[in-house]
């Protein structure tokens, strides 16, 4: 009878643990989908001092008002390269303009990329998985200072924009309530992260 109760017992868990196992597949793969789908922006700091991090906004500022036809909103993941590389020599430019006439001698850089970025929570509501996204990187100088951040696609932090895509327009339903409800997921994501950070580190 013991013997009976401890092989239910053992199946049982099993079984738990595999139910566990194909629920976190299909959440991770959820999360592939949503970082498929964001463009992200990235501005990073020549140093966490003072003056760096606020030439940093600057700078930023700088950049999105040159390329406001491309920074409207419509610029998505799929095509952010392809539209971004032919402008890059006049973003650049008027971003060391901006430098120089802060009275600083810093290069720039910016260029498209896949960048690694952890879990995180935009405006208290909508949580993104840890993992690669397709970003706008902007570097200053040694770019080791803190970064500026933001959700260029779906638009959800252009000061400017051209059209009213929402995250709601972008993501399906399964998409939207894991970004919806980071707390509900909080352990999920953090799993994730560790699994994201490991494979980016390996790989």
């Amino acid at each position: 009878m013991k013997k009976t109760i401890v092989r239910i017992e053992i199946s049982i868990l099993i079984a738990l643990i595999i139910a566990n196992t194909f629920s976190f597949v299909g959440f991770s793969k959820q999360c592939d989908e949503i970082r498929n789908k964001v463009l992200r922006m990235h501005v990073i700091a020549n140093s966490d001092e003072e003056y760096d991090q606020e030439l940093k906004l600057k700078v930023r500022d700088a950049v999105l008002r040159e390329g406001r036809e491309l920074f409207d909103g419509s610029l998505t993941a799929d095509d952010a390269e392809e539209k971004i590389v032919p402008n890059i020599d006049r973003l650049e430019n008027v971003a060391l303009k901006t430098i120089r006439d802060e009275g600083y001698n810093y290069k720039v850089k910016i260029y498209v990329a896949n960048e690694f970025f952890k879990t995180r929570v935009y405006d208290n509501s909508v949580t993104l998985p840890a993992g690669e996204y397709t970003a706008v990187k902007v570097v200053i100088g040694e770019g080791k200072g803190k970064n500026w951040w933001c959700v260029m696609f779906p638009p959800m932090c252009l000061p400017a924009v051209n059209n009213d895509t929402g995250i709601h327009d972008v993501l399906n339903s399964d998409e939207l309530n894991i970004v919806n409800n980071g707390q509900r997921y909080s352990f999920k994501f953090k799993i994730l992260e560790i699994c994201e950070d490991l494979y980016k580190k390996i790989k």
